[in-house]
Formats: C-alpha cells, sequence, structure tokens
C-alpha cells in the first residue's frame, strides 16, 4: 500500500509496520532506547488501550503536556490510533495558561509528566505518563476503528491578536498531507533520519521530523531540547542526515567551541551524513546562513508555514538552486499574493500571502467568526506580507500583526499588554519586537506610570514572570511620558521603534 493511499495517520503507520517490521523507527538520545516500526506500532497499541480504558474514545482531547521524549511521540500516535484529538500543551507556559487551554480545549485527560504536574489544578484529570511502562499490561493489538482524512487529529493553540489563544484543529488528512509534501520535495527515503530538537509543543517538531519520518519509511531521532554541545555527537551516533531548526540554533552551533574543525567540506566523520538543516519560524539573517555553510559544508534550506498549514507550506529546493533571503516556494498547496481586496497582486509587488490545499487546516475550535475571517473568499489569509518574483520564489517582507518571533516562539504583543495594564502603577502600555543578535527578536515594554505611582523596570518584568510564560516577558522596560498615538487612538508601534532606535 502506498503511503499516499491512507486515510488516517493509524492506517500510515500499520502500513509501515507491515511492510518493514525490523526497520528501526524511533531512537531516543537520553536514553539509548529504540523501537523498529512493528515495535513502535505495538507500543503505541498498548498505549491506546490504556487510554481507552481510562474512557477516552474518538473524538475526545487528550492534553499532552510532556517533555521531548519517546514517550511523547508515542502519546500523539496513541490518541490518533482512536481517533482521538491530541492537545499538545506548551510547556514553557504558566499554570494559569496551560490550564487555560486544556480547560478551552474541552480536554478529557491530561498525559503529563511528573515535573509538570504541578501546573494542573485538582479538577482537571490527569494520567502520569513518564515511561511506557505504565501501558505494558494492556494488549498489543487494537481493536478497529473507522478514521478518515476529516477526522481531526490535533488541537495546537496559536497566539491571538487580540483577546485569548485560538485553537488550530488540523485532521488526519493534513498530517499525512504535509509531510507527503515535505518528504516528496526534499526527497527523504527509508535511508533519511532526522532529528527532533524542536519541542514537541509545536508542529515543526511533530511535521517536520516526525511525520515526515514516518511518511517516507526513514527514522527520527528525539533529544529531550536542543544542545550546541551534545549536537555533533547526536549527529555521528545516530547518522543524522537533516534536523529542522531555528536561526537561534544554527547562531549557537556556531558559537559552540567543540564544533567540528573541517572549513567548507565535510571531512569530518561527526556530519558527513547530514545533508541540510531545514530552518523556519523567521528568516535567517544571511550573514548567519553564508556563515553557516561555509563552516560545515551543510546547506540551510529556509521554509515558511504556521500551524494553520500544518507546517510548512514553502520550501527552497535542498540544492544550489536555494535562494537565500526568500522562504522558497510552495511544495504541494496553492499560494497568491493578495491586495485589500482580495485580488492578485503583480510579480514584485507586496500584499497578503494567502493559501489553499490538502494541508490547511480545517478551522479554529468553536470559533465561527475568526474561522470566517481568517478563510475570506475560500483563501486562509496569513496576515504577512510578502511579494512572489518571477521565478516563483516568495519572500516575507512584514508581518500584518504586531507578532514578535523570539527564537522561534510566537509572541503576540497584546498579551504582554493587557497583563501589563493590570499592574496598579502602569496607566498605559505597549510591547514592541526589538532585534536580538541570539534570538533575533525581542521584547521590549514602553510604559506609562499612573501619577503619583512608582515602579521600577525589575519590578515589572518580575510582575510579568509571574503571570506569562518567560519568554513572552519584556527583556526591557522604558518609562515614558506619552506613547504616540494616530488621530483615532491606536497606539503607533512605529513610532515606538523609532523612539528605541534613537535610544541606541
Amino acid at each position: 500500500m502506498k503511503p499516499e493511499s491512507n486515510r488516517s495517520v493509524r492506517s500510515l503507520l500499520e502500513a509501515q509496520a507491515a511492510a518493514a517490521p525490523e526497520k528501526p523507527f524511533l531512537f531516543s538520545t537520553q536514553d539509548g532506547l529504540k523501537w523498529t516500526f512493528s515495535q513502535f506500532d505495538k507500543t503505541v497499541n498498548r498505549t491506546a488501550n490504556l487510554l481507552l480504558a481510562r474512557g477516552i474514545s474518538k473524538g475526545d482531547v487528550v492534553s499532552l503536556l510532556l517533555p521531548n521524549s519517546p514517550e511523547y511521540i508515542i502519546a500523539y500516535f496513541a490518541c490518533w490510533k482512536l481517533g482521538a484529538v491530541a492537545g499538545p500543551i506548551n510547556s514553557l507556559l504558566k499554570p494559569d495558561e496551560v490550564q487555560w487551554a486544556i480547560k478551552n480545549s474541552e480536554s478529557k485527560l491530561t498525559l503529563v509528566a511528573p515535573g509538570f504536574a504541578s501546573s494542573l489544578s485538582s479538577d482537571i484529570p490527569k494520567f502520569l505518563f513518564d515511561n511506557v511502562d505504565v501501558a505494558g499490561e494492556f494488549p498489543e493489538t487494537l481493536d478497529p476503528i473507522e478514521i478518515n482524512e476529516d477526522d481531526d487529529a490535533i488541537i495546537i493553540y496559536t497566539s491571538g491578536t487580540t483577546g485569548k489563544p485560538k485553537g488550530c484543529l488540523l485532521t488526519h488528512g493534513n498530517l499525512i498531507a504535509n509531510a507527503r509534501q515535505i518528504a516528496e520535495w526534499m526527497g527523504f527515503g527509508p535511508e533519511d533520519r532526522l532529528l527532533t530538537v524542536m519541542p514537541l509543543f509545536h508542529m515543526n517538531a511533530v511535521s517536520v521530523t516526525t511525520m515526515t519520518a514516518l511518511y517516507a519509511g526513514g527514522s527520527t531521532v528525539v533529544a529531550p531540547k536542543f544542545s550546541a554541545s551534545k549536537f555533533w555527537d547526536w549527529i555521528e551516533k545516530y547518522e543524522i542526515t537533516s534536523f529542522g531548526s531555528v536561526a537561534t540554533m544554527l547562531s549557537m552551533l556556531l558559537a559552540n567551541g567543540e564544533q567540528p574543525s573541517a572549513t567548507g567540506e565535510k571531512k569530518n566523520k561527526a556530519y558527513s551524513t547530514l545533508r541540510f538543516a531545514m530552518c523556519g519560524s523567521a528568516p535567517v539573517p544571511a550573514e548567519l546562513l553564508k556563515t553557516f555553510e561555509e563552516t560545515f559544508g551543510v546547506l540551510v534550506v529556509e521554509g515558511y508555514g504556521l500551524s494553520e498549514s500544518t507546517c510548512r507550506s514553502t520550501f527552497n529546493p535542498p540544492n544550489e538552486n536555494r535562494r537565500p533571503g526568500s522562504c522558497g516556494m510552495p511544495i504541494g498547496n496553492e499560494i497568491k499574493v493578495f491586495d485589500e481586496d482580495d485580488e492578485e497582486v503583480a510579480e514584485g509587488e507586496l500584499g497578503e500571502i494567502v493559501l489553499r490545499g490538502p494541508n490547511i487546516f480545517k478551522g479554529y475550535f468553536k470559533n465561527k467568526e475568526a474561522t470566517a475571517k481568517a478563510f475570506a473568499n475560500g483563501w486562509f489569509h496569513t496576515g504577512d506580507i510578502g511579494y512572489r518574483d518571477s521565478d516563483g520564489f516568495f519572500y516575507i517582507a512584514d508581518r500584518k500583526s504586531d507578532m514578535i518571533i523570539r527564537g522561534g516562539e510566537n509572541i503576540y504583543p497584546r498579551e504582554v499588554d493587557d497583563l501589563l495594564y493590570t499592574h496598579p502603577a502602569v496607566a498605559h502600555a505597549a510591547v514592541i519586537g526589538i532585534p536580538d543578535e541570539l534570538y533575533g527578536e525581542d521584547v521590549a515594554a514602553f510604559v506609562v506610570l499612573k501619577n503619583g505611582e512608582n515602579v521600577t523596570e525589575n519590578e515589572l518584568i518580575d510582575f510579568c514572570r509571574a503571570h506569562l510564560a518567560d519568554y513572552k516577558c519584556p527583556k526591557t522596560v522604558h518609562f515614558v511620558e506619552d506613547i504616540p498615538k494616530g488621530p483615532t487612538g491606536k497606539l503607533l508601534k512605529r513610532e515606538l521603534q523609532k523612539m528605541y532606535a534613537a535610544s541606541k
């Protein structure tokens, strides 16, 4: 059975396990364990039976609050085997943020690692899932369940430009389509081993290095987190051929003193198997890309996508035809550039990037208004501003929203603004993104204090850290007399950018 003929992730996994039962599929850098396709399929079945025993059935949401680990990947597939909906939770969030996402998704159960259990209140049903052996007593076979490409597979929360995050619903068809698109574009096959160092609560790790490995009949190697000092050992030991990354990781590898000594050519066995780095989330600075490739002889292949497009919508070609600075070409979905009236603009003209195709999500969970707005005229509107050149390469020039991307994590200033306004000393607040050498962007807050009130920069930063994930919190706070506003009262954040630049 060809991979593209499978209508669900369950049938895809079972087809691969039948075709190559002894082929290694999953490796763990943390403890050296590995699973063949057959072993993995049986372990997933045991875990799915555990979920059944705890009352989970098709359509139920199961939240996942776990560190990067084989257990995380097994938990995903156990949900998909049942037709249940996996709900990955960002483990960097604070308890209030975690609990909001779990309750908003109407989750029936949370699989949680012991180290994260304190984030959950007593009224949230949970099960400690720190070792796959907890499912060892359950059968390794699973009764058939009707699952098709339109059934929900994941609800993943994306930061909202206004108010709370939105639950993005991805289907089995979305996951398989994006895995197929990436595998075919990159030329992945059974011999490929993809390193998963990106967090598994993001779609990048799920789609680019896990589902794509499954579709291609290759292997995925999961690490607890990115480590510049261990990276090359992993590449050598597991004969990695590609990995998912963000620009910050490439910068850290260059800065690490234990890097291989070869220059320009892959003379060191430590990375002789490594073909390219797949990089996304934010553009890679041209100088960083050039230096990385010259130092290691490893191509950096940039791409673009969102949770709403499962993950990748574009990639550069993984060869000498790449165009540094471009996010590449469509890998299997349609892409156009629209003006404000949803009319396609000419080549080279700026407009909003819109998408359509089998990898584009179903909609936002119980949010018809946001879904209808996102899919105006049948195209998904990304909110990103870009253009297409005469050769079909796309470029992202700006964001329609004020979103900040810090080291691959999306931050919407409105969320931080709203929190700062709750501080008793703050009269007005506005957050912007500022350049950062390591993370690409970081967060800066501009604050007007109420008359007679006094608070320090560190106190406001600590206030934010008590309520928000640390990566969302301001790096600096600037106290000002007023925040520039337009004629309608809208905060002029571009003026704040100028004020920040002038202060440097």
